[in-house]
């Protein structure tokens, strides 16, 4: 018995030493829902699980490097990671020619955030000559015209965590959040410490990158997204981590509270 087990566990590891390995771009912006680290490696979190998920679907092995959010486009530039994933079109100028989009795989909706106890509908545009909390490294076009206008002024923190916890604290009475992380900071907070979403300021579809190199399987890979998501395999692991379905609402639509 002792030598079949032996043998078994030789198979599974040479069978996994044939796998290719695909290496996957983890942004320092990120946080929980979204990733949890320890030791600079991803070990939890909706993405973690998107990126395992496809490890297995598309019989590949997953490898991990976490980067600056800034130093991203270099390393695709450079050939240093295979696939980039939570994109979208709108958030690039350039148009990268070594890669290739996946169907769109979750919904985020950029949210206005209030301080604590804030319960008034609020536009980004009757704010004035303040700071918003804003993640180092993040695009946020609805807010672009009045950044370059001087009427808001970005506050930029390491991650979307940070943003929330110096809303939280009185650093700024504004920031923008993505619909998940806030949903997820409420949920360790008591009724008084919650923060409120105020406005949509606007919604995409977010999708994987994939280099398109005859080195890894980009086919296989962009077709294993493709029924991960008509399955509903992607929308499970998201509800996993107890995050509200998100409606689809026109860009800046103000929230009823």
């Amino acid at each position: 018995m002792r030598q079949v087990l032996l043998i078994l566990i030789f198979w599974a590891s040479h069978s996994l030493a044939q796998q290719p390995v695909l290496r996957f771009s983890v942004a320092e912006s990120w946080s929980m829902p979204l990733i949890r680290l320890e030791q600079g490696q991803p070990v939890e979190g909706i993405l973690f699980d998107l990126m395992q998920a496809l490890a297995r679907e598309a019989g590949v092995r997953p490898r991990y490097h976490l980067m600056a959010r800034l130093r991203l486009k270099q390393a695709m530039d450079n050939g240093d990671i295979d696939v980039r994933c939570y994109v979208t079109p709108q958030w690039f100028s350039e148009r990268f020619a070594n890669f290739v989009w996946s169907v769109p795989l979750l919904r985020q909706s950029d949210l206005l955030v209030g301080s604590p106890g804030t319960h008034r509908p609020t536009q980004a545009d009757q704010l004035v000559q303040q700071p918003v909390g804003t993640v180092l490294g993040y695009s946020y076009p609805a807010l672009e015209g009045l950044f370059a206008q001087g009427k808001l002024h970005r506050e930029d923190s390491r991650n979307q965590l940070l943003v929330l916890q110096k809303l939280q604290a009185g650093r700024y009475r504004h920031a923008v959040s993505n619909a998940l992380s806030l949903h997820w900071f409420n949920r360790q907070q008591p009724p008084a410490g919650q923060l409120p979403a105020l406005a949509v300021l606007e919604e995409q579809d977010l999708h994987c990158m994939v280099r398109d190199d005859p080195a890894i399987p980009t086919r296989p890979i962009l077709e294993a997204l493709a029924r991960m998501k008509r399955s509903g395999q992607i929308d499970r692991i998201v509800q996993r981590y107890g995050a509200p379905a998100i409606q689809p609402a026109a860009s800046r639509q103000a929230i009823d509270r």
